[in-house]
C-alpha cells in the first residue's frame, strides 16, 4: 500500500509540474510554477520520490508532449531556457535531502532556497552557453544575470517562502513522514 500511494504522490506532482509551466507571472523570462512545484515536491516526497516525478516531466515534454512551457519536443534542449527545467531535478534534489533532516519551516525554508540556488545556477550557465555558442547571439552575462536571475528572483524566494509553509500543512493532512 505504501508503495501505490508514494507512486500516486510521484505521478501527482509530476502532473502539477507539468500545469505549472502554463501558471505564469509575466516577465522577460516569464516565471512559472513549475519552481513551485518542484520545491513542495522535494520538502513532500524527499529527494529520490521528488526527483522522480521531475525526471518523469523531463521525459513526457522530450517525447512531444507540450507540457513544457513553450511546448515539447527533443528540440527543446536547444532553447537557452531549457537549463532552468534541467535545473529542476538537481534543485529538487537537494531540497528534498535537505528537508530529509527535519520537519520545521526552519530545515523547510533553506531546503527550498537552495533547490532555488541549483536550479538558478545551472538554468543560468545553460541559458549563456546556448546562446554564445549554439546560437552566437549577442547576449551578454548581465542581461542573462539581470533578467534571468534578478527580475525573477523575487517572485521565486516568495514561492520558496509559500512552498515551506504549504509543504508544513501537507505533510500534516497526509501524514507524510
Amino acid at each position: 500500500m505504501k508503495k501505490t500511494k508514494e507512486m500516486c504522490f510521484a505521478a501527482l506532482f509530476t502532473a502539477l509540474i507539468c500545469a505549472g509551466a502554463f501558471l505564469k507571472i509575466p516577465t522577460p523570462l516569464p516565471i512559472t510554477f513549475q519552481t513551485f512545484f518542484t520545491c513542495l515536491a522535494g520538502l513532500l516526497l524527499g529527494s529520490k520520490k521528488g526527483s522522480l516525478s521531475v525526471l518523469l516531466y523531463f521525459f513526457l515534454g522530450l517525447l512531444g508532449l507540450p507540457v513544457f512551457a513553450e511546448g515539447g519536443g527533443i528540440h527543446y534542449i536547444l532553447k537557452p531556457s531549457f537549463g532552468y527545467i534541467i535545473g529542476f531535478l538537481p534543485g529538487t534534489f537537494i531540497t528534498g535531502k535537505i528537508a530529509e533532516s527535519g520537519i520545521s519551516f526552519k530545515k523547510f525554508l533553506p531546503a527550498s532556497l537552495s533547490g532555488m540556488v541549483a536550479i538558478y545556477l545551472v538554468g543560468i550557465a545553460y541559458y549563456f552557453l546556448i546562446s554564445e555558442f549554439y546560437l552566437h547571439s549577442e547576449i551578454s552575462i548581465k542581461w542573462i544575470l539581470t533578467y534571468g536571475f534578478l527580475i525573477t528572483l523575487p517572485g521565486d524566494i516568495i514561492m520558496c517562502v509559500l512552498a515551506s509553509t504549504l509543504g508544513l500543512r501537507l505533510r500534516k493532512i497526509f501524514k507524510i513522514q
